[in-house]
């Protein structure tokens, strides 16, 4: 089993895996259109953290990073994403594209949040995306230390890392926080 991390699954594992490998997915769009009252927000003063949207565009790229884990791990790996990803996300499997040409596309799992949950925020402008972020926190940190970690580990994996939607809000919470 493979997992896609494209939000805070970039930087912060927390189960075992037994390898990793950089890559994306197709035909998708990251977009801080999700809720978080349970790690970057509370019930009362929920964050905003990424989810997946389709793109028109079916060649559009997410990248992120894949997770193999261990056949004797998959349930224990699973019962905590389950939980862990329980605010509004489900299950999708698509093909991921590693980076390493060397390695053929394969089926992955992944944690998407659709405009059904309770917990979707929807399409917003940065600036409004922003001064959200700006003024929340919850008990895995701040929301904006979310941003700022998510902008960074996409910079680091990915040389020239296109992803405008991300990359204008981080411009956007650090000019609001410096304000």
């Amino acid at each position: 089993m493979w997992v896609f991390g494209y939000g805070s699954l970039v930087w912060k594992v927390d189960f075992k895996y037994e390898s990793k490998t950089v890559g994306y997915i197709k035909g998708y769009l990251r977009r801080f259109y999700q809720h978080s009252i349970d790690h970057r927000g509370v019930p009362e003063k929920p964050g905003r953290v990424v989810t997946l949207i389709p793109s028109k565009e079916p060649n559009a790229e997410v990248w992120g990073v894949a997770y193999k884990i261990a056949s004797q791990d998959i349930e224990s790996v699973t019962k905590h994403l389950d939980y862990r990803e329980k605010n509004g996300y489900s299950k999708k499997t698509v093909t991921f594209y590693p980076k390493d040409i060397k390695i053929e596309p394969f089926e992955i799992t992944l944690y998407v949040a659709t405009k059904e949950n309770e917990s979707f925020a929807g399409p917003a402008s940065i600036e409004d995306i922003a001064k959200q972020v700006v003024s929340c926190a919850g008990p895995s940190g701040t929301n904006k230390e979310y941003v700022y970690q998510l902008a960074d580990a996409m910079r680091q994996i990915v040389t020239g890392a296109d992803d405008e939607h991300l990359f204008a809000l981080e411009r956007a919470v650090k000019q609001l926080a410096s304000d």
